[in-house]
Parts: C-alpha cells; sequence; structure tokens
C-alpha cells in the first residue's frame, strides 16, 4: 500500500487534481464491508494532513467497526451535475480506495490501493477515466 504522499510525488498534477475534489466540499461518502461482508455506505469527512488521506470516527460508529474488522475502504467525493451547456467545465468526481488504518481505533488513515478521476473531455463529447495505481501507475481511457 501506498501513503497520499507517495502517490502525490509519482503523480502530482494527478494528485491535485483529486485532492481538490476532496477538498471542494466537506462531506463525502465512504463504502465499508460489514461482518457478513455486505457493503455499508456512510458520510464522512476526510483531511489532507502531514502527507496522510485521513479521517475519523465517533466512539461506537459502525463505519469504524466495520474498519477494525476489515480495513478495505472506498471513499467518493461529493458528486455534483454538470450544468447544461458547460459540461466541459464539470470537474469531475473522484473516488480513492485502498486501507483504513488506525492505532486507537477512531482516526483513521488510508493506505492508497487505487485513486480514480472520471471527468469530461474538453470537448465535452467523451467520458475520461484516469485512474492510478502504485503497480501500474497512471493510465487512461475515453468512452462514448
Amino acid at each position: 500500500m501506498t501513503a497520499w504522499r507517495e502517490f502525490e510525488a509519482a503523480e502530482p498534477e494527478f494528485a491535485r487534481r483529486v485532492r481538490a475534489l476532496f477538498d471542494a466540499h466537506k462531506h463525502k461518502t465512504i463504502a465499508t464491508l460489514r461482518a457478513d461482508g455486505s457493503p455499508r455506505i456512510s458520510g464522512i469527512e476526510t483531511v489532507f494532513e502531514d502527507g496522510e488521506l485521513a479521517f475519523g470516527s465517533m466512539p461506537n460508529a459502525r463505519k469504524g467497526a466495520d474498519l477494525r474488522r476489515d480495513p478495505r475502504c472506498a471513499l467518493h467525493s461529493a458528486t455534483v451535475d454538470p450544468v447544461e451547456g458547460a459540461e466541459a467545465q464539470w470537474p469531475g468526481e473522484a473516488k480513492i480506495a485502498g486501507r483504513a488504518l488506525s492505532e486507537d481505533g477512531e482516526r483513521f488513515r488510508v493506505d492508497v490501493a487505487e485513486v480514480v478521476h472520471t471527468h469530461l473531455n474538453a470537448a465535452a463529447t467523451l467520458l475520461v477515466v484516469e485512474w492510478w495505481t502504485p503497480s501500474d501507475g497512471l493510465r487512461k481511457v475515453e468512452r462514448e
């Protein structure tokens, strides 16, 4: 796994765009796994500090219990709709998957396994999906 600072050093421009999407709104979404393996979606607030992507969980919160049992998670930036007639200016959305690790059970840092930025091309005619993994680096695909 990879700390945010390592991803940021590997792909600074891509990391800047993803971080801007996460920083644009206070509330994000996190997906965790329940004890039976089914998914749980929860609201979350994240921060980038000291080269880490971090978040907290209130005592006895289910998402914290999920993560202490199975640290796999996926974070999603806030989503905003493209403005009709100005679709090319839509910033898109960002996703970060990895493992949420904690020393105290309430404050977590994310070891990054995948970072994704989905947006439109400059002409707003194609969906662009860019993603980074530690093993394969940055990749991109465009779809109609």
